[in-house]
């Protein structure tokens, strides 16, 4: 087993503003590649910003930008996780988080459940998707999914090890979202013996949104790692080790119990 030393970004990302975006997004790279992190995570939709009703921010995955992510990447041997409003080569839209390592091609993950504020403009994913860093396996949820025990039970299946969920998750402050974020992601750690590692966006996104900072991490007994509430990158260490001790706990680990055959 291993320690993960990730980078949990609480930026605040304008809309219609993706160069400037982007070029903010590659230097906190190098920032936190100062600060030795394996992995970086952006929040939901950092690149384009987030406007539920707003296909019209959409941009394609267009291999020139992609690039400058896959070389900071393999420059510093770091997977970076950034998200976007994504304009599919078939005219669709969704909500995509993308996954940028030192030794593979770009990857995504496609939002499967969509708010109802979200539903009108945007595909739903379907496909539940595990990646890798260094022998690590996650698994990326966007905002609303986590919602739906289901798809952490998904993932766990598959055997990852930590579920990182990027937020866009307007309204209330800083406060208000820990505690609607501590009514449920502590279970989808708790249930399936993996870490969870929330952030959200923070400030005003220049469309009336207001977005309250937040990074969050939960251990895979359920218990609170880390929590920040101001903006930057907050880095915190994940060790392995914490997960083989709940997985080795006959009365900790629920998953290998489960009774698939009544569902």
């Amino acid at each position: 087993m291993t320690t993960i030393r990730a980078a949990l970004v609480v930026q605040n990302c304008p809309v219609k503003t993706f160069n400037d975006n982007l070029s903010r997004t590659l230097d906190t790279i190098d920032r936190a590649a100062d600060l030795k992190a394996d992995i970086i995570v952006f929040p939901e939709m950092n690149l384009t910003g987030y406007a539920a009703g707003d296909v019209s921010l959409a941009r394609p995955l267009d291999p020139e930008w992609v690039e400058k992510l896959s070389r900071a990447a393999r420059r510093l041997d770091m997977t970076i996780l950034t998200g976007l409003a994504e304009k599919a080569e078939n005219g669709r839209v969704y909500a995509t988080h993308l996954v940028t390592g030192p030794n593979q091609s770009p990857v995504y993950y496609r939002k499967i459940h969509l708010s109802p504020f979200e539903a009108s403009c945007y595909t739903p994913g379907n496909t539940v998707r595990l990646f890798t860093h260094k022998g690590i396996r996650f698994g990326i949820q966007l905002c609303y999914d986590a919602h739906f025990p289901e798809l952490a039970t998904a993932m766990s299946l598959k055997q990852a090890d930590i579920i990182f969920i990027p937020h866009a998750s307007p309204r209330g402050t800083s406060e208000d979202k820990y505690i609607s974020w501590m009514r449920h992601l502590p279970a989808r750690a708790f249930d399936n013996g993996v870490f969870v590692a929330a952030v959200n966006q923070t400030g005003d996104n220049g469309t009336g949104l207001n977005f309250p900072g937040l990074a969050m991490v939960l251990g895979p007994d359920g218990r609170l790692v880390s929590k920040k509430m101001d903006g930057g990158i907050h880095i915190i260490e994940m060790d392995m080790a914490d997960i083989e001790r709940v997985r080795s706990h006959k009365m900790r680990y629920f998953l290998p119990n489960r009774r698939p055959d009544l569902i």
